[in-house]
């Protein structure tokens, strides 16, 4: 009988008791928790002023590896919008700014400082450094986050830790999983669990074609 079972779940990380699956199967789940589920991150940032010690490329680089929060319930991937633009639209993209404004003194931007248009894609951590600006710099920029995934890049990563174990039985397997807060643990393992059966889906309708 097949079964899957929470043993024990907490904030960021989530424990299943696997019953019943192929290993075959159980090492796919793990793998689609770790890369295959997806999250929100910055992909495009125009840069309007940045008179900061970081280039450019730096202050992007740092932008995209921000942790965002996940909705997948309004959105969609670029490639399965029917929006068909290389822009994007409400239910592909989201829009975040930050403005430094002038300051006196030395001061460090962090990922509070971003602002969204979306009350729930924003930075899942607001103490995230960004930049130090000294007295007189600016830092301005318009960020377009969107959603894909970690086998595209480590930045939409869904999950920090995904482990299979053997469990006390042989036909039982234990699947740990540790998100980056982007998706709570058990929204991670039930995207998981559908990428799996999608992909699953479509191949046996490849073979069937194949005849």
């Amino acid at each position: 009988m097949t079964s899957l079972e929470i043993i024990e779940e907490n904030e960021n990380r989530i424990i299943v008791k696997l019953k019943g699956i192929p290993l075959q199967y159980a090492n796919a789940l793990r793998r689609i928790c770790l890369s295959g589920v997806p999250t929100f991150a910055i992909d495009d940032v125009v840069m309007i002023e940045n008179s900061s010690v970081l280039a450019d490329e730096g202050v992007s680089h740092r932008l995209a590896m921000l942790p965002l929060k996940t909705d997948l319930s309004r959105f969609v991937e670029p490639s399965a919008c029917d929006c068909n633009s290389e822009l994007g639209c409400s239910r592909c993209r989201v829009l975040l700014m930050l403005d430094s404004g002038n300051s006196d003194t030395t001061r460090t931007v962090t990922s509070q400082d971003l602002s969204s248009e979306d009350e729930v894609v924003k930075p899942v951590n607001p103490n995230i450094p960004i930049v130090a600006l000294a007295p007189g710099q600016k830092l301005k920029i318009e960020a377009y986050a969107r959603l894909g995934r970690g086998s595209e890049h480590a930045k939409w990563n869904s999950a920090t830790v995904s482990v299979l174990t053997q469990g006390n039985n042989v036909d039982e397997h234990i699947l740990t999983v540790e998100t980056v807060g982007s998706l709570t643990p058990g929204e991670v393992v039930k995207a998981a669990v559908e990428e799996l059966e999608k992909r699953l889906g479509e191949f046996q309708q490849t073979m069937a074609a194949l005849g």
